[in-house]
C-alpha cells in the first residue's frame, strides 16, 4: 500500500507542477504550452525510472 501512495503522490506533484506553469507563465499560449507540459512530463517520467522504480 506504501508503494501505491508514493505513485499517487507523485502524479499529484506532477499536476501541480504543470498547472502552475500553465496558470503563471503559458496562460493565452497553446504550443508552447504544449510543449513545456511534454517536457515536465517528460522530465518527471525520467526521475521516475532513474530513482523511484524498483531495482
Amino acid at each position: 500500500m506504501g508503494r501505491q501512495v508514493t505513485v499517487a503522490l507523485y502524479v499529484a506533484a506532477m499536476a501541480a507542477v504543470i498547472v502552475a506553469v500553465d496558470l503563471s507563465f503559458f496562460r493565452h499560449r497553446f504550443w508552447e504550452r504544449l510543449m513545456v507540459n511534454i517536457g515536465i512530463v517528460l522530465v518527471f517520467a525520467a526521475f521516475y525510472l532513474r530513482f523511484l522504480r524498483r531495482p
